[in-house]
């Protein structure tokens, strides 16, 4: 045991030694975050399209310049974080059913653009992040509801080294069961939710092993004609903790995040534009995102 004081101290040197590592929510750090971009599904997320090819890309912008310890307090750190990330995703749903639902397929490449200003020094990376593959989506619709369920897969091919302060990969995988839901009535109203919970390897550069995660992004909103506007946002939770040489590191990561969201639909496109200001943030940079996502089918 040790005094609350001499904890939390301990528990920040780590986090920004740990966390810093690799900063960007696209491409999220040992210290507390994940390997999913939080916030970055809106409307209609449980409904998967019709058969064909899909484009779809991500542009998101973080800015972060507060840092919060275990009690949601922030932290005497001076912190400047700034993320660009640019994701292109494509998405094949085929002619086949499986299980009663359509069968689909997706990957996400990210390339990003990090720095951060830390008592532990400045840095700057960009490139390739970790992509992320799952060939195996399926999608069932009813009347009011729509259901996704696969398992996504994180793949370390960005590039990490445990020396730079910030980096563009993770260098462990994440498995990720997803279960999304979109209810949309006659009328337009809709609730949507794509729920996660990430199982991570061991990083064997360092010999952290992240906690297991649960998270879900959220949209209510409202269908006007060829337009949706509502309110959306994430929630995320770190549920076990942290090791680190096979010791328990007690800083779970919790964030909630809401904002106002857009999309307008025309022919075989769609733009969403998207804000979100994050609170209720424990053991990790409290910050706002811009999100803005144009879709294309084929």
């Amino acid at each position: 045991m040790c005094g609350a004081g001499f904890c939390v101290r301990i528990s920040l040197f780590l986090f920004i030694l740990l966390f810093l590592g690799n900063i960007s929510p696209l491409s999220a750090t040992e210290g507390g975050g994940g390997a999913y971009p939080n916030g970055a599904e809106d409307f209609m997320t449980g409904a998967l399209p019709p058969p064909g090819t899909y484009i779809l890309n991500y542009f998101n912008y973080y800015h972060a310049k507060k840092l919060k310890d275990n009690r949601g307090e922030s932290a005497p750190v001076d912190l400047d974080v700034e993320i660009f990330a640019d994701s292109v995703r494509i998405l094949h749903m085929t002619q086949k059913n499986v299980f009663g639902a359509n069968w689909g397929m997706h990957i996400l490449v990210p390339f990003l653009k990090v720095h951060a200003s830390t008592p532990a020094g400045t840095d700057s990376k960009a490139g390739l992040g970790d992509i992320v593959i799952n060939p195996f989506l399926l999608g069932w619709h009813f009347t009011d509801w729509h259901i996704a369920a696969g398992i996504d897969t994180v793949v370390p091919v960005g590039s990490y080294s445990k020396h730079d302060l910030v980096n563009t990969g993770r260098n462990y995988w994440t498995f990720e069961p997803i279960l999304a839901v979109t209810y949309m009535n006659r009328y337009g109203y809709e609730v949507s939710a794509k729920f996660m919970y990430d199982f991570n390897t061991k990083n064997t550069a360092t010999n952290y092993e992240s906690g297991q995660e649960f998270h879900f992004d959220y949209t209510l909103g409202k269908r006007v004609e060829n337009m949706n506007i509502g309110l959306g946002g994430y929630f995320y939770k770190q549920i076990t903790d942290d090791k680190l040489n096979g010791a328990s590191i007690q800083n779970k990561g919790q964030a909630f995040a809401v904002g106002p969201q857009f999309k307008y639909s025309f022919n075989n496109m769609a733009v969403t534009l998207k804000y979100q200001w994050e609170t209720l943030v424990k053991n990790r940079p409290e910050g706002e995102q811009f999100w803005f996502k144009f879709m294309y089918a084929f």
